[in-house]
């Protein structure tokens, strides 16, 4: 009997922590060595680099250079292939760079590209072209990751189905490896290539391969592969710098021009589903969730773990300076979120623990580390629509970022725009170094509950950052402090007016020192800058603190310091003259004060009134327009700004609305003469001092949503595979006597459904045999991933199933014969399987991938037992040939499902049903149709919701709309109830068709609770109008059967 899911994966982990410890080790001591390291406070800058292609794209010790600007690149993660509607790749990538943001990262998966080995397409769907397009339309830099391993929680990890009966090891040098993926490297690096930076494309970096960082044994990391790799994409045109995200600070792929890692946090709460999680602790045991799966108790030395992992992240940036010195220090991944296995919590309570206070610590934690390429996986996650997911995932992808699987905005997405927004304004941040890496426990506060590291810019020699935060990541103590740091007029302790500075639980600040903004000279401030601009000779500086906090903020002025006036707000201030011409304000962060001090408007905020702050820049004239940085506009209000542009006196503003929201116009008065807002002209007051204010409420109209529960439904049995008068004579026969497989069958010929080119979907197995008359039962193991089920039948009559639960990969099962069989009479089993993805490679050289699906083992019960003569196989029509399901992606079901699913359109029994099957018919399908009229100014996301049924409760449904699989439905497993249709594959001004197919796995039935279409959200909406994606009809298709 093959291990069960758990059994394998801890034999995996205990591999992985293995490595890990020597890595920690091995870490440590490179980083001992680093902290003897001079030049840390060192002016010295190396000369910008290039790889010698180009000189757009340049980098050196401290920054990515952009035609010769540093840049701070600030990216979230998005996967095309998770959001089918292509016209929605700009509404991501519009909310995306309205966070601040300007990169977004993005995989490429191999096993779309190229289904069947040799025909790569990028049609529908797979088209890059148009995310590339949207992504410059947007103003937002590509991180091109084409693999050809991506992982991503993905089928395969992004290696194709053909792979799994393609000898030779995968990811390796192995000559029919670099022979599989040679056409697709090929082909997706010249579409990359073509969208460079250097083409007038949204490409600035190209990753190889992914996570390359630990390797089956014996094997270890193959340098000839890597170099092959790298040198396809350069024969393909990348001549924009290479990477790698290493997955830890192992120094691996570093033949690359800008190596970096991938970086996730330790946590010790029993819900945090992190990379590597310590879920619950004694004195000698940890239980631990590594890369999200839940694995079971291990003995070990928990305290060494925790120390080890301490060690990971105190000593981090010594790491960076023994491994890429010369290089900006890179994170290519960062935890934005995580994934959630079958019968986990759900995204929601992931999103709710990797929320704002998860962000504000870990996120300015790698600020301290002097991060300046940094990406957050994911920010938009989206959909494993068609069955994209690997097995330890559901349908759903939404992963808790902070941009929701339907697009909705999280309050997280808010919190990120403070820090992103920060950092596009600070160009010394992209020239320091820490200082104090190694000693930051009560430094600069006294307080030994608190670390602070000091990060200086040492090119400028001018500005400090300082960052604040627990000594204990994980507790909800308040600690109260001051900041004695050095300035250009001397040592200051702030606050210097009296009082002392807090921070309250989970939380992290960066204080500044001698921060320049626009002309203006801030001395310190303990409020944290959200952003500034200078707006017609005035410096306008946002700062913020959390609600009913007492901050200094000082300037330091060329002649005697002027006197500040509160000039609107609740807020009142205290002045204090310090030396060198610097004054000093105390204020409490209490709603919206703004304060004048001489030409600077100071805008003091608690953090509920900056999450409503907005910066947009008007797009320039030229090949990239909309990339500009200069001539910012600051907008207060709206549920989402989404961009600004500017003519003939007027500000136009597009985004979107929830409510009624009042506008507060930070810009040029000669460019807002007048204001719209989606179109509209908005009503223009002024206020005291200067701006304009308008109020607008949202257009929400009520729209008709049609209760599916009183439409009249069609159905048909949808397993017409087990009725005596059914014929397979045009499966495929299962009659291979070897395998490239590692796995020895153990079975008389080769029953792995991928072998015969069946990667996806359900899965049906038909084996003929003649009785003895003596056999009872018939005993199968059969494999299909965590989650799956499967169904036997002798002839017509049901025998049973495994119903499948959350860790089973495989099962075992026996099905007794309801009676005795004559002897010499001919009878056919069936099986139905689920198939939940292919497993995922992630160790280099391992074959992992190719973990079968199908029938392990089988056998009869009984004193003589009978032969099997003949094993049939058939899924998806045509297999690795079936070009149309793949575009479609309505191929991830049984295949008579996806016959019936367009057949039922001319032919099925008429009446109102409520999605049930029974004992004679396990698996029905049902069809439907219904109306949207829903107007395109708004965005009102739809969900599919399922209520949970308790009775007869082993069953399992997916739903199909108008042609494409959006959601697979597991009754006693879950979690995911709520599946997120967009718009583009929903019809919102016309017909749909939804098809819903129920499976039951016990003799009595099934029946779903309850099905409703329902609005997640109203929102009048900015965005572009969406187009649909083809819609499938049904046609008669050659060799259907």
């Amino acid at each position: 009997m093959e291990h069960s899911w758990e059994q394998r994966n801890i034999r995996e982990l205990t591999k992985v922590m293995r490595l890990l410890a020597k890595t920690l080790a091995l870490l440590c001591a490179v980083s001992a060595l680093a902290k003897t390291r001079r030049g840390l406070e060192s002016n010295h800058l190396l000369p910008r680099q290039s790889n010698g292609l180009q000189d757009i794209v340049t980098w050196d010790e401290y920054s990515l250079l952009i035609h010769g600007k540093r840049v701070m690149i600030f990216s979230g993660e998005v996967h095309p292939f998770r959001n089918p509607v292509q016209s929605l790749h700009l509404d991501v990538f519009e909310k995306v760079k309205a966070l601040g943001f300007n990169a977004v990262s993005f995989y490429v998966h191999w096993g779309l590209i190229e289904y069947k080995r040799g025909e790569i397409a990028f049609d529908g769907f797979r088209d890059l072209q148009p995310f590339f397009d949207a992504a410059k339309k947007a103003g937002i830099y590509l991180i091109a990751r084409p693999g050809p391993y991506i992982n991503a929680e993905s089928t395969g990890g992004g290696l194709p189905g053909w792979g799994t009966h393609t000898e030779g090891l995968f990811r390796t040098m192995n000559a029919t490896y670099i022979e599989a993926m040679s056409g697709y490297m090929k082909a997706v690096g010249t579409r990359i290539a073509e969208n460079q930076i250097t083409k007038g494309g949204p490409v600035i970096l190209v990753q190889a391969e992914n996570e390359y960082s630990g390797f089956q044994e014996p094997y270890t990391e193959d340098l000839e592969y890597e170099a092959i790799l790298i040198q396809q994409l350069l024969d393909a045109g990348i001549t924009v710098p290479t990477t790698t995200n290493d997955a830890w600070p192992g120094g691996h792929l570093t033949g690359v021009d800008i190596y970096g890692t991938v970086l996730t946090s330790i946590s010790t709460s029993p819900l945090t589903p992190l990379k590597v999680t310590i879920l619950t602790q004694t004195a000698s045991t940890a239980k631990i969730l590594m890369f999200g799966s839940p694995m079971r108790s291990l003995s070990t030395n928990f305290e060494h773990i925790l120390s080890l992992v301490s060690c990971f992240v105190r000593y981090f940036y010594g790491a960076h300076l023994g491994i890429n010195p010369n290089a900006p220090n890179a994170v290519y991944e960062f935890q934005g979120g995580a994934f959630d296995g079958w019968g986990g919590a759900g995204y929601e309570k992931c999103s709710q623990l990797l929320g704002p206070e998860f962000e504000r610590v870990f996120y300015k934690n790698q600020m301290a580390l002097s991060t300046t390429i940094f990406n957050i996986y994911m920010i938009y996650g989206g959909s494993n629509w068609g069955g994209l997911g690997n097995p330890g995932i559901y349908s759903s992808y939404d992963y808790g970022s902070a941009i929701a699987e339907d697009r909705t905005l999280r309050e997280k997405y808010y919190e990120i725009k403070l820090q992103a927004n920060f950092l596009a304004v600070s160009p010394a941040f992209l020239t320091t170094r820490p200082q104090n890496i190694f000693a930051t426990q009560g430094a600069f506060t006294g307080n030994s509950a608190l670390k602070t590291t000091q990060i200086l810019d040492v090119v400028g020699n001018k500005t400090g950052f300082y960052v604040v935060r627990q000594t204990d990541a994980s507790t909800n103590a308040k600690q109260t402090y001051t900041l004695t740091v050095a300035t250009s007029i001397g040592n200051v302790t702030v606050p210097t007016i009296g009082g002392s500075l807090t921070l309250n639980g989970k939380d992290s600040k960066i204080h500044v020192v001698d921060y320049t903004a626009g002309s203006s000279h801030i001395l310190y401030s303990s409020a944290e800058i959200f952003t500034w601009a200078t707006i017609d000779g005035k410096d306008v500086i946002v700062v913020y603190g959390n609600a009913g906090e007492l901050h200094e903020t000082a300037f330091t002025f060329s002649s005697t310091a002027p006197v500040a006036k509160v000039l609107s707000g609740p807020g009142s201030i205290q002045q204090k003259s310090l030396e060198g011409n610097s004054l000093a304000l105390q204020f409490t962060t209490t709603g919206q004060t703004v304060v004048q001090v001489g030409s600077i408007l100071l805008y003091v905020l608690d953090r509920a009134n900056a999450y409503e702050f907005w910066v947009l820049h008007p797009p320039t004239a030229g090949d990239f327009a909309h990339y500009s940085t200069e001539n910012p506009i600051i907008v207060k209000g709206g549920y989402l700004v989404r961009s600004v542009s500017i003519g003939s006196g007027t500000l136009a503003i597009q985004g979107d609305l929830n409510s009624t929201s009042t506008f507060e116009i930070i810009a040029p008065s000669a460019s807002s003469k007048s204001v719209t807002f989606n179109g509209e002209a908005l009503k223009l007051s002024k206020t005291t001092h200067g701006t304009l204010t308008a109020k607008r409420t949202a257009n929400l109209p009520n729209v008709a949503i049609p209760k599916l529960s009183s439409l009249t439904w069609k159905t048909a049995d949808s397993l017409p595979e087990i009725k005596a008068t059914y014929s397979d004579d045009k499966w495929t026969v299962a009659d291979h006597n070897t395998t490239v497989n590692a796995r020895v069958p153990t079975t008389p010929v080769v029953l792995y459904a991928g072998d015969y080119g069946y990667h996806n979907g359900a899965l049906l197995w038909r084996a003929h045999f003649n009785a003895t008359g003596s056999e009872t039962a018939f005993n199968a193991g059969v494999q299909g991933g965590s989650a799956f089920a499967y169904s036997v039948w002798l002839d017509s009559t049901f025998l049973g199933s495994w119903e499948g639960d959350a860790t089973h990969a495989d099962y075992n099962g026996t099905f007794t014969f309801p009676s005795p069989l004559k002897q010499g009479s001919a009878h056919v089993l069936t099986i139905l399987q689920d198939h939940m993805g292919l497993e995922q490679s992630w160790a280099g050289a391992s074959d992992y991938f190719k973990t079968p699906r199908g029938v392990l083992n089988y056998s009869f019960s009984g004193t003589s037992v009978p032969t099997v003569s003949v094993w049939k196989v058939t899924g998806n029509l045509g297999g690795e040939d079936d070009g149309i399901f793949l575009a479609l992606m309505t191929r991830n079901g049984p295949p008579e499902s996806l016959r019936l699913a367009v057949r039922l359109l001319a032919s099925a029994s008429t009446g109102v049903f409520f999605l049930a099957s029974s004992s004679s018919k396990a698996k029905i399908f049902f069809r439907t149709t219904f109306d949207l009229k829903i107007p395109k100014t708004v965005d009102y996301p739809l969900s599919l919701v399922v209520g949970n049924s308790t009775t007869n409760p082993h069953f399992r449904s997916q739903f199909y709309v108008n042609g494409y699989h959006f959601g697979k439905y597991i009754n006693n497993i879950g979690p995911q109830s709520v599946y997120p249709v967009p718009e583009g594959i929903l019809n919102y001004n016309g017909r749909n068709t939804l098809a819903v197919s129920v499976w039951a796995a016990e003799s009595g039935g099934a029946k779903l609770e309850s099905l409703d279409l329902e609005l997640t959200a109203k929102v009048e909406t900015g965005r572009a109008a969406v187009v649909n994606q083809p819609a499938p009809t049904w046609t008669q298709r050659r060799g259907a059967y």
